[in-house]
């Protein structure tokens, strides 16, 4: 589970990580997203940004969103001790 992300202060700093990865700085983000920069700073200090907002910067990036069931099924549970 370790890209799962439960709170807006993971999500604002694995934005900027990727972000960062990409080489691209706030302005551009922003620029492609159609948002303000300081939309993208709240962004990523975690602040609580529309779902509109987080899509357009997420697509900016290339990126998409998915949701993930945080419960572990049995099939996921009994792999983990495979690798034991």
């Amino acid at each position: 589970m370790a890209n799962i992300i439960f709170n807006l202060l993971s999500m604002g700093k694995a934005f900027r990580a990727e972000r960062k990865a990409l080489g691209l700085t706030q302005a551009e983000i922003a620029n492609k997203s159609g948002l303000r920069r300081e939309t993208i700073i709240q962004l990523e200090a975690g602040e609580n940004v529309s779902a509109f907002t987080l899509i357009q910067a997420t697509a900016a990036r290339g990126k998409g969103l998915s949701i993930k069931d945080k419960r572990m099924d049995y099939d996921a549970l009994a792999g983990a001790f495979d690798e034991l």
